[in-house]
């Protein structure tokens, strides 16, 4: 994980929380967040670039770039800004090159 978070929660901030761990650690976001708002929303990146290994945090955001890919702790590997954020979910980031 990079740096302080990208996003700051300001609303549906009475949504239920949603846990899900992210390179091992636990955090939470709520109902209804997708994976991208869940992780930029605790850390400053998504991933690292297969290509330089600078940190990537989308780019869109909205479905039509596919720079927003994740990897999953078990190897697979989706979008973040079009998934939403489901219930133990798991994601690896740190020297992640997706």
């Amino acid at each position: 994980m990079t740096g302080l978070a990208q996003f700051r929660r300001r609303y549906r901030l009475d949504e239920a929380p949603v846990p899900f761990t992210l390179d091992g650690a636990p955090f939470a976001g709520r109902r209804g967040d997708t994976v991208l708002t869940a992780i930029l929303s605790v850390t400053g990146s998504l991933r690292r670039t297969e290509f330089t290994g600078e940190p990537r945090a989308g780019f869109c955001l909205i479905g039509a770039c596919q720079d927003c890919h994740v990897l999953t702790a078990d190897g697979r590997r989706l979008r973040a800004c079009t998934t939403l954020l489901e219930p133990g979910m798991a994601f690896v980031t740190a020297g992640a090159m997706a």
